[in-house]
């Protein structure tokens, strides 16, 4: 590594940061703008929901791909066309005119999305010497946290005092910096070994990915889990993703290392990040349409609501390194998940009347759980990885990062919709037939037409109101379950102490 691009590696880190901060805090920015979107565009709850969709299907199935084609055209260049992407398709967003455009236009953004991670991963184990390591990974892992917990509160200010296309178009002027940043600070680094691309693993991938989260969202929106419009694209989900291993074993330069997975701690520690992001992304997903529908707040209220959780994640990643180093990172990280199971299981049970201190409180303590998952995890994974398979380990862990939060989403979402229309069950007979399917997709689709229910509005309010309760219950019953299950992982696989050697080892 040159001199120049040792002195300025900190600035790198910061720049590398707002890379993984753009895609995250966009995700939870529409979160909170949803409702204001359908109204605006008169979308249907089928469009909304392909609205967050499109963006989640492309980010997942491409990840794999855009890490390999960094190794092999140069890290740099390709985070370069990743924010040039999402820059024009978020101002194309802001100014979408149907439905159906908005849908177009995220799913581009999910193509620039996937190129951010992995790169900014392996730029930042190139430009960072082993022993800054852990701590440099710790802050960048932060950084996607807070995205999670500052995405509600930017989207809530935005809507407070600007029209619905200002969560698309505050992604512009960041893009625009990050660009000038990049190609200033940024050196150029590639694999060294990477010959070529492996075509025939990227598209294996992207299938496999894409179908699998197809048929996890689609049979959400369908209740069927066991139709056709799920089995057969999970079959071929299957099918494709097990050629994938097969083809990835056999060939010098594949996309993905899948040798990284026999170590036991590259193992566990990509599958709690994984798992993390599953939890928190997956959890708030439904946490947010409760803060809203149930309790009323505004999307500004709803934003400032989860403030506790970004002083948590930024006190708890600053932290991390030492605490693993201290107490060994089967301690902080399985505790971290165990604790962010807790707080979901205990969220299942608020109702309307829930004190907001006592929100406040647990959304604080998940915080610090979370950064206690994100820094050591990351960390004791990156700290077994040969210098020679740097860039792949980077690729990896970012992909699980980010298909874990796909996952989430689309699990805990359909989990979530599942639940409303069984809970519904026969009050949606008081409705007329021309909008019962349409307004049993959600809660807020069924309150925007109680009034045709007539005088027994009242009582379909109530009706979906409990259903909810119900599928929200499921939804963050299923988060807490993934996060308990993450914790015993975590405990058995991860080692008490990163050792010394290992961290002297560490890909530089």
């Amino acid at each position: 590594m040159d001199e120049l691009t040792h002195r300025r590696r900190w600035g790198i880190l910061a720049v590398l940061s707002i890379c993984l901060l753009i895609p995250v805090l966009d995700t939870m920015i529409l979160q909170v703008a949803l409702q204001r979107i359908q109204a605006e565009l008169g979308a249907t709850q089928s469009e909304l929901q392909w609205a967050v969709d499109a963006y989640t299907l492309v980010f997942a199935a491409l990840l794999f791909a855009t890490g390999a084609l960094a190794d092999a055209f140069g890290r740099r260049r390709i985070l370069l066309f990743g924010l040039l992407a999402f820059g024009i398709a978020s101002a194309l967003c802001a100014f979408a005119s149907s439905p159906g455009e908005l849908v177009l236009f995220r799913a581009i953004k999910g193509i620039g999305a996937a190129a951010m991670p992995a790169t900014s991963l392996a730029i930042l184990t190139h430009v960072f010497p082993a022993q800054e390591r852990a701590r440099a990974i710790g802050i960048w892992s932060g950084v996607s946290g807070l995205g999670v917990a500052l995405g509600p509160v930017v989207g809530g200010v935005l809507l407070e005092y600007f029209w619905w296309g200002s969560v698309f178009l505050v992604n512009v002027p960041v893009v625009l910096a990050g660009l000038v940043l990049i190609a200033w600070l940024v050196p150029e680094s590639r694999s060294p070994g990477r010959r070529a691309v492996d075509p025939l693993g990227t598209l294996l991938s992207i299938g496999g990915i894409g179908l699998l989260v197809y048929a996890i969202i689609h049979g959400g929106e369908a209740g069927d889990w066991l139709g056709a419009g799920v089995l057969l694209p999970l079959g071929g989900a299957i099918a494709l993703l097990v050629l994938f291993v097969l083809a990835e074993r056999r060939i010098a330069d594949p996309a993905i290392d899948l040798s990284l997975f026999r170590d036991p701690v590259f193992t566990a520690g990509s599958s709690a990040v994984a798992i993390g992001f599953f939890v928190q992304s997956g959890g708030f997903f439904a946490l947010v349409f409760h803060l809203q529908l149930v309790r009323g707040n505004s999307p500004l209220e709803t934003g400032l609501l989860f403030l506790p959780v970004a002083v948590g994640t930024v006190i708890a990643s600053t932290r991390g390194a030492a605490l693993a180093q201290r107490f060994g990172a089967n301690a902080v990280v399985g505790g971290g998940l165990a604790v962010s199971g807790l707080f979901f299981a205990g969220s299942a049970f608020w109702t309307p009347s829930t004190p907001i201190w006592l929100l406040e409180l647990g959304f604080g303590v998940f915080g610090l759980a979370f950064g206690c998952v994100l820094g050591p995890a990351t960390a004791a994974a990156m700290s077994v990885v040969p210098p020679a398979k740097a860039a792949a380990g980077s690729a990896v862990n970012s992909t699980v990062r980010q298909l874990g939060a796909a996952l989430g989403i689309a699990l805990v979402g359909s989990v979530l919709s599942v639940g409303y229309r069984d809970g519904l069950g026969p009050a949606a007979e008081l409705l007329p037939a021309a909008v019962r399917a349409e307004a049993t997709d959600s809660l807020g689709a069924t309150l925007a037409v109680r009034a045709q229910a007539g005088d027994r509005a009242g009582e379909l309010v109530e009706a979906a109101t409990r259903a909810f309760a119900e599928g929200m219950a499921a939804a963050v019953w299923t988060a807490a379950a993934a996060a308990l299950l993450g914790a015993l992982l975590t405990a058995l696989l991860l080692p008490g102490r990163v050792p010394a050697k290992a961290r002297a080892g560490a890909p530089g």
